[in-house]
């Protein structure tokens, strides 16, 4: 019996679900209720709204696209420009480089010259042929000093007293050759 009631309460649900699905209104203790109409406004409105919110996201993600493709941009220009100072960096340290070498080369030549004698000849009228040399240096206190003379002067300490006053090459060659004439 309890089974028999159970499907009749089953039909009598399905009977009222079927009529419910199918009508506008409901009557409702003697009081007719619509509820399509506002049900169908609310779902379309619902719509709209939901194609508003979509069209925001889209528009939030192209945004969000731009920005991530102005940084890309901007770090290829930074990494572009960083190359670029690196390339330079390289162009200067291999200038530095090769201006360090030819200031060796130059402080070896000067050196190389400041050990060199200085020979001379026609300077006895009697022999010309007669080699004559000296060597020329700076001190620390940058004067010039003569040194090693071939022959040896009898006036070297006129001579380099000389050199130091006109710190003058060619003052020094006109004392040099005045002592051999004497």
């Amino acid at each position: 019996m309890v089974e028999e009631e159970l499907a009749l309460f089953n039909k009598s649900i399905n009977e009222f679900w079927n009529k419910f699905k199918s009508t506008d209104t409901v009557t409702w203790w003697g009081s007719e209720i619509t509820y399509k109409a506002p049900i169908k406004a609310f779902a379309e409105k619902l719509s709209v709204k939901l194609k508003e919110e979509e069209q925001m996201i889209e528009m939030f993600l192209e945004h969000q696209n731009q920005i991530c493709r102005n940084k890309k941009d901007n770090l290829i220009k930074l990494i572009a420009e960083v190359k670029g100072k690196k390339q330079e960096l390289e162009v200067l340290t291999a200038n530095i480089q090769d201006l360090n070498e030819e200031y060796s080369r130059k402080k070896e030549t000067i050196s190389t010259a400041n050990k060199a004698n200085f020979m001379f000849t026609n300077i006895d009228p009697k022999h010309p042929e007669s080699p004559f040399m000296c060597s020329l240096h700076l001190n620390k206190a940058k004067d010039c000093e003569v040194s090693d003379r071939a022959p040896p002067l009898e006036c070297q300490a006129e001579c380099q007293e000389n050199v130091r006053k006109t710190n003058s090459f060619s003052a020094f060659l006109k004392v040099f050759t005045a002592m051999v004439y004497n």
